[in-house]
């Protein structure tokens, strides 16, 4: 159940995946509004790459504003557009022949000319015409795919635009001409035309279009060939000198070569009136159709709100002829799923370790390198890839684990504040607050120094006062040593009536915990000088403290039930740290530490080594060291800690006399020196005894 509940239990990285899991889904369903952003960021890639050079195979014959000036308001008799091909005298053909008639004269005349016309692919479009329409218009659609080659044993009829009827064109001009193709161009939801529909299919056929159609009479009318997999169209041929890729619907994905006018223009009026060289148009697939804003053949493409249609044409020819498509590969989808899930896991992962601000800095980062890299992909590998859900996952991982870290959080700092405001100083507390991560609840295993006090021979003392002078002078002592150890950034782990335990190095580390321990030690007895004068004048007993400080590795975490526990440390170095506090008993002192202590210490302040001891249950024994005092402390304390360190020596070689005269020394600079008489007594004792040759002067704790 424990196990469950931690798998439950919400956390940055859980948040993140499931927040990547949910963009998925919306990737999954298709949110139109996501799939109108992504156009719009298509559309950029066309006006961040600009105007790029156009093949030098397409001209344009505009009826532009110069031509309406010149031969009056749209639309012009037939013979105007015949004017093109013939050559006779103007004049003569608008007075005397048929319009019809003489635009068919023209196109019989030259067999290279392609009309257009125009599918209906929905049952409104066709309301209005009449059932015998659609088939005259069919027996003069003489252009149609040759063949439909399925790449696949498993491939099927493609899901292309389908027609339910055409639009005819005037018998008498379309028995004229020798090749057609429709000229349908579908926008997209946004009304912005992108694609182009290269395969149409009405009835059982299947219809070129009409930029396709001029193609491949400009390459010598090979075979259009549509080529299908199990998916839907793969590509088309045009003999085996062009291979067109489409998506599964036949759509050429339309590399639009720039703004209005990138292709060379000529105004029909300057063709008509001999204006242009001959070599403009020579060779080339020349494109008439209207450009002026007033004729209404205007057209939104990523570059321009207001384009002309046959510009789109011009375009794909020129994206056909050269064979720069773009391409929306096959594999985009298994792109797109990498890509959620790669940068969901990632930011999942790396945003709980780092603070807001560097995830604001890493998620923009994120962003302008996916953009950029993928508009590099765009401008110099023609590819399309996905931008609006990978940049979105981004955003929304990055948002939804932050905010979750946040209220996390907050609510981490409220209860840290409220767990640790008691035990520990409040400068240390709103460090905490500010970084939790440096606190890790639940127990680890650190280095770390611990402090026992203790008064000694409390209980005879209190037996003496008065239960509210008792209170009181617990009071008066507890606080002021409370404050010095917090102070000095400790932690109070707990009161043991008149004793106290306290440990630095938790929950904030602190490099300096052993000097930190020492410096209280010596602060505490430095308070408590001042406090027994106080107390002298009042009455009350002398009270005197020892001190133990320990160094090593504890746990230390919360400890206890699930419904009550504490912040404490636990371990042998603790319980050593009591057992040396306990020793001042023996030889007199305030404060002892042992030689991990030390070791650490030794250059800041003033120690003695004290005795070897073996401690209670311990089988080893450790050296403890007195800790006398501040380096800037008199020189005397120096030269008692010196003396005293020669006379053990000599007392450990059992050079009985030569010790004495040591201990006696010592006294001479630090008078009623206890530790001195200790030594005296004990050699007093020794030197009457026969004692072994292996003896190693240790002396043996009795007690905790």
């Amino acid at each position: 159940m424990h196990r469950l509940k931690q798998l439950l239990k919400p956390t940055g990285y859980k948040i993140g995946i499931l927040i990547t899991i949910l963009s998925l889904i919306i990737y999954g369903i298709g949110i139109p509004f996501f799939h109108m952003i992504e156009l719009k960021a298509f559309d950029f890639h066309f006006l961040s790459r600009g105007k790029i050079k156009t093949g030098s195979d397409v001209v344009i014959v505009a009826i532009d504003e110069k031509s309406l000036d010149r031969f009056g308001r749209w639309p012009w008799p037939r013979t105007r557009i015949a004017e093109l091909q013939v050559t006779s005298v103007i004049e003569k053909i608008e007075k005397d022949a048929d319009n019809d008639l003489s635009l068919a004269s023209a196109l019989k005349d030259n067999s290279s000319v392609i009309l257009g016309y125009f599918f209906f692919t929905s049952r409104d479009e066709i309301k209005h015409l009449k059932d015998t329409q659609g088939k005259k218009a069919e027996s003069i659609m003489s252009s149609r795919y040759s063949s439909v080659r399925y790449i696949e044993k498993t491939s099927s009829q493609p899901d292309v635009l389908n027609a339910l009827s055409v639009e005819e064109n005037i018998p008498v001009i379309a028995n004229a001409a020798s090749d057609f193709g429709y000229f349908n161009i579908v926008p997209d939801s946004d009304g912005t035309v992108r694609w182009a529909p290269l395969a149409l299919k009405y009835k059982d056929d299947f219809y070129p279009h009409i930029s396709l159609e001029a193609v491949r009479k400009y390459l010598g009318s090979p075979p259009l060939i549509l080529n299908v997999a199990q998916y839907g169209v793969d590509s088309i041929n045009i003999g085996n000198k062009v291979n067109i890729p489409t998506d599964e619907r036949g759509r050429l994905l339309i590399n639009f070569r720039g703004p209005q006018k990138t292709f060379p223009h000529y105004s029909f009026s300057d063709v008509v009136d001999g204006l242009v060289p001959t070599d403009a148009l020579k060779n080339k697939i020349v494109l008439v159709g209207a450009t002026a804003t007033g004729i209404y053949d205007m057209r939104v493409i990523p570059f321009a709100g207001t384009f002309p249609g046959i510009e789109i044409h011009a375009n794909i020819i020129d994206n056909i002829i050269q064979g720069d498509f773009l391409h929306r590969p096959d594999w985009i989808v298994v792109f797109d799923i990498l890509a959620i899930l790669l940068l969901g896991a990632f930011l999942s992962i790396v945003i709980p370790k780092i603070r807001p601000v560097y995830t604001a800095m890493l998620t923009l980062t994120l962003i302008g390198f996916y953009m950029i890299a993928n508009n590099y992909i765009f401008n110099n590998w023609n590819i399309w890839l996905t931008e609006i859900y990978p940049i979105f996952t981004i955003l929304i991982v990055s948002s939804g684990v932050t905010t979750f870290q946040f209220m996390t959080e907050e609510r981490e700092k409220r209860k840290i504040g409220k767990a640790f405001s008691h035990y520990v100083s409040p400068s240390l507390v709103n460090e905490i607050i500010k970084d939790p991560k440096k606190l890790v609840l639940g127990g680890e295993e650190k280095r770390l120094s611990v402090l026992f006090s203790d008064i000694r021979g409390f209980t005879t003392i209190s037996e003496g006062l008065k239960p509210q002078v008792l209170v009181k002078l617990m009071n008066d002592y507890l606080t002021p040593m409370t404050d010095i150890v917090l102070n000095n950034g400790g932690t109070i782990d707990k009161y043991m009536g008149d004793a106290i335990m306290a440990f630095w190095g938790a929950p904030i580390w602190q490099e300096d915990h052993q000097i930190r321990a020492c410096r209280t030690a010596l602060e505490m007895l430095k308070k408590l000088s001042e406090l027994q004068t106080i107390w002298e004048k009042q009455g009350i007993p002398k009270l005197d403290i020892g001190v133990g400080i320990s160094t090593g590795k504890v746990t230390v975490g919360n400890m206890g039930s699930s419904t009550r526990f504490d912040y404490t440390v636990i371990g042998d170095t603790v319980n050593l740290g009591s057992r040396l506090e306990g020793l001042n008993k023996e030889y007199g002192t305030h404060i002892i530490l042992p030689k991990y202590t030390y070791a650490d210490v030794k250059e800041e302040f003033i120690l003695r080594e004290l005795d070897m001891v073996r401690v209670k249950g311990k089988e080893i024994p450790i050296k403890i060291y007195e800790l006398m005092g501040e380096m800037t402390d008199s020189d005397n304390l120096k030269k008692a800690a010196d003396m005293f360190e020669t006379g053990l020596k000599l007392y450990r070689e059992k050079k009985w006399e030569e010790a004495e005269g040591y201990f006696y020394d010592v006294m001479r600079f630090k008078p009623d020196d206890a530790p001195s008489k200790v030594f005296l007594s004990r050699i007093e004792t020794l030197r009457e005894q026969d004692l072994p040759s292996d003896w190693d002067g240790v002396f043996v704790m009795t007690k905790k």
